[in-house]
C-alpha cells in the first residue's frame, strides 16, 4: 500500500526557515513524482512545488526563489526547504505522489496518494 507522510511543520517568525519532509512507503520513490500543496484557512488548496520522476522541479510563482524541493531516493524522502517565510505562507502543507508535467504557464499535476498534512504557521 502506497503511503506518504509529511513532517516538519511548526511555528516560525517571518523571514525564518523550515524544512518539510515527505516520507514514502509501499513503493520506490523514483517511480512517482512528488508534489507539495498547501491550503490556507478559507482558501482552496494550491500547488506549491513538484519534483518529477526524472528530477525536474517546478514551483508556483509565490514561492519561486524561496522554496527548494529535493529528493533523497535512498531515504525514500522528498524535502521542501522553505526560506524567507511570509505570513501568507501559513497553511496546512500536504505532499502527494503522482505525476507533474510542465505547461506554458507553470506545471500541472495528477496526484494519486495524499498525506494528511502538516501545519506551518508564520507569524510575529
Amino acid at each position: 500500500q502506497v503511503q506518504v507522510v509529511e513532517s516538519g511543520g511548526g511555528f516560525v517568525q517571518p523571514g525564518g526557515s523550515l524544512r518539510l519532509s515527505c516520507v514514502a512507503s509501499g513503493y520506490s520513490l523514483d517511480v512517482y513524482a512528488i508534489g507539495w500543496f498547501r491550503q490556507a484557512p478559507g482558501k482552496d488548496r494550491e500547488g506549491v512545488s513538484c519534483i518529477s520522476d526524472d528530477d525536474s522541479t517546478y514551483y508556483a510563482d509565490p514561492v519561486k526563489g524561496r522554496f527548494t524541493i529535493s529528493r533523497d531516493n535512498a531515504k525514500n524522502t522528498v524535502y521542501l526547504q522553505m526560506n524567507n517565510l511570509k505570513p501568507e505562507d501559513t497553511a496546512v502543507y500536504y505532499c502527494a505522489a503522482g505525476s507533474c508535467i510542465p505547461t506554458p504557464t507553470g506545471y500541472s499535476y495528477g496526484m494519486d496518494y495524499w498525506g494528511k498534512g502538516t501545519l506551518v504557521t508564520v507569524s510575529s
